[in-house]
């Protein structure tokens, strides 16, 4: 088995543990986070009707540049504003079996800096 491939088996394990345990509603969506190596997604999702309320990725970002993790923040910061625009202020957080580290906790700095409630 390859390393790259037992990496990613670890984190579907570590992210089917989270998902067992966190739901979101249409009161309290989860947010959800997907990380690649260009980008990063994040979602606002109310798992009883099974939608996606707000959703912000990297690509929206007009002055993208610089780390990774000021990226993140600024992220989390415009979708907490797109969440305001809904009338949502608090969430549970789904943070897809990475750890809570680097661009993680700089999405999630920038939600609670934008007004969310974790």
């Amino acid at each position: 088995m390859s390393r790259i491939y037992s990496k990613q088996l670890k984190r579907e394990r570590r992210r089917k543990k989270i998902r067992a345990k966190v739901s979101g509603t249409a009161e309290r969506p989860r947010l959800s986070v997907f990380k690649s190596n260009k980008g990063m997604y994040l979602q606002l999702i109310d798992d009883v009707s099974g939608k996606t309320l707000a959703s912000a990725r990297t690509g929206e970002l007009k002055d993208a540049k610089g780390k990774k993790a000021d990226i993140s923040f600024e992220l989390g910061k415009m979708l907490a504003g797109k969440a305001a625009e809904k009338g949502i202020k608090g969430i549970v957080f789904d943070r897809g079996g990475y750890k809570f580290h680097g661009r993680v906790k700089a999405a999630a700095d920038g939600a609670k800096e934008g007004g969310l409630i974790f």
